[in-house]
């Protein structure tokens, strides 16, 4: 080759520069390069205490989804697109409408230029869409074997993906030598001993000079390699890039096959991987982490593979495939095998032509676009529908404003619908980029999108007397805990421990397990009550830290900041007495994934902090007075509170309650007193789609409790399951619509954005998130061992980072079965991608895919799905 071939080059990105075939030629200095690359194939993940929610292809996005789908399926077998039992329950459940699936047949068969009657064609893909499999006993049909041999030589047009598999593992699939597993398991074994650092009693030697050299330093004495490889692995170089090139030396990787070979490794395990390229971007420290994982990994897979060396070459697969192609038209295009002798070669090349193109990858991907496309034509009948509908102009007597998460969609209608309340949508951190700091905590965590870094620090704080007595007690538990946990960890002590902490510890289970609703409601008020948390304010007021963030806000930035949040919500006029600014959260007991119940956005974050501070903000008489006079002018008796929706309860937290004016009072207690009612209604419309043992509840707000509190429950709520798409317009378009709580929902009105800015903004930041959140749910439930967690029944935590299936497999990277599935045979998550609709006029829409390059290459690659509604209410996509 006289050129680099890159993954991106594959598939159509063209990159400017040459790599002569002598590995000699590629430097050191080339490596972190090649390495940076080749990481886009993995997503970074962080902690699963900070579950955030990312697309596991966000460094494909340039590429289409359907290469991209075939490129994963040659180089790891891995498949994603919906199976055929997935998509055959979605056709009996109605989710699919057959007219619009052979639509899709139909619009394919139009973009071909056949060399068959069109009749003939069209037959034969009708048959193979059923997504039947060939009979076994037709394959293999000794007349079927006979008649390749006889066939003329056909030069088949198979698209080359240029895939290149790790040598381990096409050792393994090739002669059934269990290499690439044994591979996995000792990068798992270091992987573990060198992430748990803070969370065992006896740490990994040498930790601290990084991954490669604590490695390097032990392996040689690992029980579980043999002497040859200890001598191979003690000659390692002490630099990890100069091991990797070395290995890759060894291995006769050319350097036009570099970066598809680090590819590879990251596949083979993108949970570790991607918990090693995440710390990686965390700190100057750790920036070559990703560079030293793979120089561990392949240098113990030349260890490991040096004895089976050379391998043999790859058998051609053109045989194997002639057979499946001809009996595919045997089977489904009614043309018997003995009618091939009497083809011409020209005839011949015409059928098996078309059986290469109509293969089952494009036949379950226009399965996949008529599901998508049946959603999609049944929300456009029901929001046109609706359009029509008048409603009553009532005042307003509160306004919420809510996070667009998909479980605020069924809240927001029991709420407007329960009184003179109107909602509001915007993304849950209201735009406040900032680190939020508790109550006598010296950490501090950011609470925003992962994808923004933090500007501010905003602390809590109490008065000096009330603050020292509640440190100490706070100190009293923390110490108990950690004495436990070194108990725990200690050889001798961890033998005392169950003598004493037994009995205790044993009430506590036996309360969790028969009584968890008053168990968890007792445990709580103890701790509260002994902790008597103060009342605390907020470092709001702008200070210069000499480490780290500065704290708090200038004055020009507090107006800002307000301004933004509430053009970003459409609320800038018309003020009703009472403003609820609502974060959300989550609350559930045992559960690793109690993170990815908050904030899919935030790092597992809830809003509640955000909703405080925003509220806060909006009540200075001096940010008011300064917005004024930008023509946003909030009247005088409107107070602004924060509270937290807590979506495994359907219930408001009230976090902030400044003093009322009378007119603010009476819309505050006309609120709560429809609260219960609101959270009864939308508990009931919970708890009917969670698997329900077919019985029904009496007491939703007492079975949502147990939810929450029963440390055995696998599944105390759904998440954002069956997300389907984004709505950005008015919530006039949507109000009489029961969207199910599959819609994000975030306001825009047009008419106040003649940039654009707004929806600009909301594309490049919720929409992304959501988008996200819609391939990491897509991810787990077509392809729940890989780009999941599996079942959550059998996961292990691990290194106090993430799970793991038992106590050996990869860092899981996704959500678990009981995310995404009823039950072993009935899916709840449909796997489809995202639908943004925007409602604006066609040239907005134009202006935004001309200026946002990056989401008009998620449309045009089928990353995500676009559609419009005009102000006239016409519907395109």
């Amino acid at each position: 080759m006289d050129g680099t071939l890159t993954f991106s080059e594959q598939l159509g990105l063209k990159q400017e520069m040459e790599i002569p075939d002598v590995l000699d030629l590629v430097s050191t200095s080339d490596i972190p390069n090649l390495v940076s690359l080749a990481s886009r194939v993995i997503a970074p993940l962080g902690p699963i205490s900070e579950f955030a929610a990312r697309s596991p292809w966000m460094g494909l996005e340039n590429q289409f989804f359907d290469e991209v789908a075939r490129w994963l399926k040659d180089i790891r077998d891995v498949d994603i697109y919906p199976g055929v039992s997935l998509l055959r329950d979605a056709m009996n459940r109605g989710e699919i409408d057959p007219k619009l699936l052979d639509k899709g047949l139909q619009r394919w068969l139009d973009s071909q230029s056949l060399q068959l009657p069109r009749d003939v064609a069209e037959r034969f893909c009708r048959a193979a869409l059923e997504l039947d499999d060939l009979p076994s006993v037709l394959l293999e049909a000794p007349e079927l074997k006979n008649l390749i041999g006889k066939l003329s030589v056909i030069d088949l047009p198979i698209k080359q993906q240029h895939s290149l598999q790790t040598l381990s593992f096409r050792m393994e699939q090739q002669t059934g030598v269990k290499l690439a597993r044994d591979l996995d398991r000792h990068v798992i074994k270091w992987c573990k001993l060198f992430l748990d650092g803070s969370h065992t009693a006896w740490s990994l030697p040498s930790r601290e000079e990084g991954f490669y050299r604590a490695w390097h330093r032990l392996v040689q004495y690992d029980p579980a390699l043999n002497y040859s490889q200890h001598q191979l692995l003690k000659k390692c170089p002490r630099e990890a890039i100069d091991a990797l090139m070395e290995a890759l030396a060894a291995l006769e990787i050319s350097p036009c096959q570099i970066q598809h070979y680090l590819e590879a490794h990251l596949l083979s395990l993108p949970g570790w991987a991607g918990m090693m390229l995440w710390r990686s971007q965390q700190t100057p420290e750790e920036e070559s982490l990703l560079i030293e994982y793979l120089a561990v990994r392949i240098t113990l897979e030349w260890a490991l593979i040096k004895p089976y060396l050379p391998l043999p070459e790859q058998q051609s697969e053109d045989q194997s495939l002639h057979v499946r192609l001809i009996a595919a038209w045997a089977h489904w295009g009614d043309l018997p095998l003995e009618a091939w002798s009497h083809l011409s070669a020209s005839q011949q090349q015409a059928y098996l032509t078309l059986a290469v193109y109509f293969d089952e990858f494009l036949r379950r991907r226009i399965w996949l676009e008529a599901w998508e496309e049946t959603y999609e034509e049944r929300l456009k009948a029901m929001i046109t529908s609706k359009q029509s509908i008048s409603h009553a102009e009532t005042p307003v007597l509160v306004q919420v404003a809510f996070c667009i998460d998909t479980r605020s969609e069924p809240f927001r209608r029991a709420l407007e619908k329960a009184g003179p309340f109107e909602t509001f949508g915007v993304a849950g951190f209201f735009g406040l980029p900032i680190e939020t700091c508790k109550l006598g905590s010296s950490h501090s965590h950011a609470s925003l999108p992962v994808m923004l870094k933090p500007q501010h620090k905003i602390k809590e704080s109490a008065s000096a007397f009330a603050f020292r007595q509640y440190e100490q007690r706070r100190q009293t538990v923390i110490s108990v805990k950690h004495t436990f946990q070194i108990m725990k960890q200690n050889v001798l002590t961890s033998l005392l421990l169950p003598e004493v902490s037994g009995p205790w510890l044993s009430l506590q289970m036996l309360a969790r397990s028969f009584f968890p609703r008053k168990a968890g409601r007792t445990f709580r008020k103890l701790r509260h009550e002994w902790l008597q948390k103060p009342s605390t304010e907020l470092s709001l007021d702008y200070m210069d830290s000499e480490v780290g963030l500065p704290i708090g806000f200038s004055e020009e930035e507090k107006v800002y900041y307000v301004r933004q949040a509430l053009n970003m919500m459409g609320l800038t006029k018309n003020f009703s007495p009472l403003v609820i600014i609502c974060g959300h959260g989550s609350h559930s007991t045992n559960n690793p994934y109690a993170a990815a119940l908050d904030c899919g956005a935030c790092g597992g974050a809830s809003g509640g902090f955000n909703a405080r501070v925003l509220a806060t903000l909006c009540n200075s008489p001096k940010v008011r007075e300064i917005l004024g006079n930008d023509g946003i002018s909030i009247p005088k008796d409107t107070v602004f509170v924060a509270a937290e929706h807590i979506t495994t309860l359907n219930e408001l937290r009230w976090l902030y309650v400044p003093e009322l004016s009378e007119a603010a009072q009476e819309a505050f207690d006309g609120i709560r007193g429809v609260l219960p009612k609101v959270s009864e209604h939308v508990n009931a419309e919970q708890l009917s789609r969670l698997p329900s043992l077919g019985f029904r509840f009496k007491h939703p707000k007492i079975e949502v409790q147990r939810f929450a509190e029963d440390w055995s429950e696998v599944r105390p709520e759904w998440g954002l399951a069956r997300n389907a798409a984004f709505i950005i317009g008015t919530r006039q378009l949507t109000k009489a619509c029961d969207l199910d709580g599959r819609v994000f929902l975030h306001s825009y009105d047009w008419q106040k954005d003649d940039n654009g800015s707004l929806l600009s903004n909301i594309i490049a930041g919720p929409a992304t998130v959501a988008q996200w959140i819609n391939l990491q749910y897509y991810g787990s439930t077509v392809a729940p061992y890989y780009y999941g967690s599996g079942n959550k029944v059998t996961q292990t935590v691990t290194a106090g980072v993430g799970v793991m299936q038992g106590n050996a497999s990869d860092l899981l990277v996704g959500f678990p079965w009981q995310s995404v599935m009823k039950s072993d045979e009935e899916f709840y998550h449909a796997p489809l991608r995202l639908l943004v609709i925007i409602e604006a006029p066609e040239h907005y829409v134009e202006r935004l895919l001309a200026h946002d390059a990056a989401f008009c290459q998620k449309v045009q690659n089928g990353w995500i799905r676009l559609a419009m509604i005009d102000p006239k209410g016409r519907w395109e996509s």
